[in-house]
């Protein structure tokens, strides 16, 4: 039955009940926790019309928002938005593919599959899916360590002069690039469909940010080659961009002065119109679509003057017209691949769902996380079969297909549509385009990617963990390579995460004047602390990590050495219990002798009435001569913890078993039902531990605390009352010399009042000794006679003292008399 609780509070408050968990798991009648039987989970999985329609609608999105597309309002919105993007798409596929060091035809391909399958399958109305230049910077990185071009050299004409077969190489690295899409694709898929769209949480911002100026500088040194014209080795592996950069340093002499005017005029242009393009975004219809001018410019001029011969300039070569048959990825790279593909899968993945949920905040509709993987990872899945590399999401192309009226992904159909028909009839007459434009598209559009190094200064304003984050993104990504440093970078920011629960800010809570508010007291001057109550806080969840340093860190904000005052005590406990065993040799001793004295002639035969046994008073701190808290109580708030392990439950039983010790309740506050749950099945309650020190609020166990009458709150195998004063100690030995000594004043009722103890109310003196006996005054009220011969108080050491008006009283247990003492005499 739930203990009804009415306390005294405040003025101002309204009278009421404070109910412990166990009071309230009884008053409101705690559902027990549901059970799944397999029944029922078969009842679930059971197919049915709905069920079938729901996962149709589920897979293929398209199904649920076409037949509701609102042509009118919606159609060349989408028409424009299409026809801009996909003029993007052309000189941005062509770049990528020679980022990744494959053919630029494949580029092409990589932007029409997987964006006219993400038409069926996504659920984001404005992301522009395709090449991305981070994806396929690390895609570039695979070929260049897996497929070098040092592998394909072959001799001239039986000269020594040997030269890459290029045809070769691209035809190798085309079917291992593919392999590492469809791989990619299965990762995406399999996430998706395991409802493991969460993982992206663990590549935060500053990670992801971080993670991608940090590819754009490894973009920026492999299409420098490009720029000033100068062949290199291809390196892979740690260090491999500092490698790669010193190596170009070293061929500087040997740049090509025609390929890097050409690139320096290229990126002047389109860096200039772009420019224009943001400054006039609102008057202009689309924006001006420059690079695709300066691709046909460019071929237009190098087709004329004939730059490839007369001038060195290295240009695209053939493009195949056409679509290529499906071809079986070699099953043979998955072993070598492995690791890349799942970096590429979850970095792709992270870009796209960010994009995603941006313009979906920004519009007002939701994106499915889990649909998204699911959709990018068929896209990548069968794209892999057509010859396409991984894709991702780029945010250059989804502002030009927001900005340009697009609202859903009919704008990405009509991208891809431009792109089929520039691979079927138009992608042969950039046979003449110079290497040098795309680079200087690719590195111009690296732009955006360059300002995110503002946030560094935003960082350092905001927070300093974020920062380290992104700078060690950063500088691993730099120094490791991009599939290691994204590794290396995951696992910092996870111990960071580790570090701050490890490190938590630890705090007294007190009450704010007037309210039922408990704030820091070190934060709120108005926040005063309870008086003989600690509130303890930590900002974090409690697990195996830091539930030693909570409890240190309760300790410490105690104000008292717990763990000393524990060891003091147990010294003392030591030392009375040896002068207890003394005492009572010596007992033993006096009471032979007494015995011994009593056989002589002439004593009648005293009969001593047994006395009542009674349990011996637990020795407390001021009985001891020790140190006591300035304060009986501990209040744990539990509000930040949402789970707890083994490791915390053993520790939060040793946090109650050592304030126990010091004579200091402790009590929890705020805890949720999901952790008090986790406590039950962790077996923390016990005899010594139960619910009713459990309260929903601060303020609730305070008023507990403060309750003129309130029961135990942790029930003890021995009574324990903090504020109670026990007096057990000095313990002198049992017999003393002097016919009277001090003894503790019990209490007593008004039947049991001593006559000296009424005479003190009175304002009377103390009785004179009986018989020539010398009273002891005791401070704690009273005067007990000692028989001279049997010295300890019996009936026959009353009789002593009889007509002297001092009333019996009991004695403690350390000071028990003989139990029954028969002398007889010898007439």
């Amino acid at each position: 039955m739930a203990a009804e609780m009415v306390l005294s509070r405040r003025p101002g408050q309204p009278h009421g009940k404070v109910l412990s968990e166990a009071d309230l798991e009884e008053l409101a009648q705690r559902k027990p926790p549901s059970k799944t039987s397999a029944h029922d989970c078969l009842r679930k999985a059971r197919c049915s019309a709905s069920t079938a329609k729901s996962l149709l609608f589920r897979f293929l999105p398209v199904l649920r928002w076409l037949p509701r597309y609102p042509v009118k309002d919606w159609l060349l919105g989408d028409i424009a938005s299409g026809f801009s993007v996909g003029i993007m798409h052309l000189p941005q596929g062509l770049a990528y593919a020679l980022l990744a060091g494959l053919p630029p035809v494949t580029g092409l391909y990589s932007s029409f599959y997987p964006v006219f399958l993400y038409f069926f399958f996504g659920t984001s109305r404005h992301n522009s899916v395709g090449p991305f230049a981070v994806i396929s910077v690390m895609i570039g990185s695979v070929t260049d360590s897996l497929m070098p071009s040092e592998d394909f050299l072959e001799f001239v004409n039986g000269t020594n002069v040997t030269v890459v077969n290029e045809a070769q190489r691209d035809a190798a690295r085309v079917e291992l690039v593919a392999t590492i899409t469809v791989l990619s694709g299965i990762f995406q898929v399999a996430l998706g469909l395991l409802q493991f769209g969460f993982v992206v949480t663990y590549l935060s911002d500053p990670l992801v940010r971080g993670y991608t100026t940090a590819a754009s500088v490894h973009v920026l040194i492999s299409q420098l080659k490009n720029v000033f014209g100068v062949s290199l080795g291809e390196h892979s592996g740690p260090l491999s961009l500092f490698v790669t950069f010193i190596e170009i340093c070293k061929k500087l002499p040997e740049t090509n002065v025609g390929t890097l005017v050409t690139a320096i005029i290229a990126m002047v242009a389109i860096f200039i119109v772009k420019e224009l393009n943001h400054k006039f975004a609102a008057k202009l219809p689309m924006p001006i679509p420059i690079e695709l001018i300066t691709i046909i410019i460019s071929t237009g001029i190098s087709y004329g003057v004939n730059l490839n011969s007369k001038f060195g300039i290295s240009v695209v070569g053939n493009i195949p017209s056409g679509l290529k048959p499906p071809v079986v990825p070699n099953a043979s790279y998955f072993g070598q691949v492995v690791g890349n593909a799942f970096a590429i899968a979850v970095v792709g993945y992270a870009i796209c769902i960010s994009l995603g949920k941006i313009f979906a905040l920004k519009h007002g509709y939701k994106v499915d996380s889990n649909q998204e993987l699911i959709a990018l990872g068929l896209s990548n899945f069968l794209g892999g079969f057509f010859q396409c590399f991984a894709i991702s999401c780029s945010m250059s192309r989804s502002l030009v297909q927001e900005s340009t009226g697009g609202n859903s992904q009919v704008a990405g159909v009509i991208s891809s549509l431009v792109i089929l028909v520039t691979i079927l009839k138009i992608g042969e007459l950039f046979h003449d385009l110079p290497k040098a434009i795309l680079s200087a598209i690719i590195i111009v559009n690296l732009k955006g990617m360059f300002k995110q190094f503002k946030d560094l200064h935003t960082l350092w304003k905001s927070n300093r963990v974020d920062l380290m984050v992104w700078v060690v993104t950063f500088i691993a990504t730099l120094l490791l390579n991009l599939d290691i440093g994204l590794g290396a970078s995951v696992a910092f920011a996870l111990l960071t995460v580790i570090f701050r629960t490890q490190l938590p800010h630890y705090s007294i809570l007190g009450r704010v004047t007037d309210t039922n508010v408990y704030k820091d007291v070190a934060e709120y001057e108005k926040a005063e602390e309870v008086p003989g109550i600690k509130i303890f806080r930590s900002s974090s969840t409690i697990y195996f990590a830091n539930v030693e340093l909570y409890s240190d860190a309760l300790k410490k904000k105690s104000g008292i050495n717990v763990d000393r005052l524990i060891e003091k005590k147990k010294k003392a406990l030591k030392k009375l219990k040896k002068q207890q065993k003394k005492a009572e040799k010596e007992k033993a001793k006096r009471k032979k002798d007494t015995e011994a004295e009593c056989n002589g002639p002439g004593l009648a035969v005293i009969e001593l009435s047994e006395e009542e046994d009674r349990a011996p008073a637990e020795p407390t701190l001021r009985s001891l001569g020790l140190p006591q808290p300035d304060f009986h109580a501990v209040i744990l708030d539990f509000s930040p913890v949402n789970f707890v392990d083994t490791v915390s439950i053993k520790i939060l039983k040793n946090i109650f078993r050592d304030f126990h010790e010091i004579e200091v309740d402790v009590f929890v506050a705020c805890c949720p039902a999901s952790v008090l749950a986790q406590l039950e099945r962790g077996n923390f309650f016990s005899s010594t531990i139960t619910k009713h020190c459990f309260f929903p609020s601060v303020n609730d166990a305070v008023l507990h605390i403060n309750a003129p009458s309130v029961r135990p709150a942790s029930v003890s195998t021995q009574p324990h009352h903090p504020h109670r004063q026990h007096v057990v100690g000095r313990h002198e030995p049992t017999f003393l010399s002097a016919p009277f000594r001090r003894t503790a004043a019990p209490k007593c009722s008004p039947a049991e009042e001593t006559t000296e103890q009424r005479g003190r109310a009175a304002g009377r003196a103390p009785p004179p000794p009986a018989r020539g006996l010398e009273p002891l005054r005791d401070g704690m009220g009273g005067w007990e006679p000692i028989c001279p011969v049997f010295g300890a108080r019996s009936p026959a050491a009353e009789g002593c003292d009889a007509g002297s008006g001092l009333s019996p009283r009991r004695e403690p247990k350390e000071h028990s008399a003989v139990s029954s003492i028969k002398a007889f005499s010898a007439n």
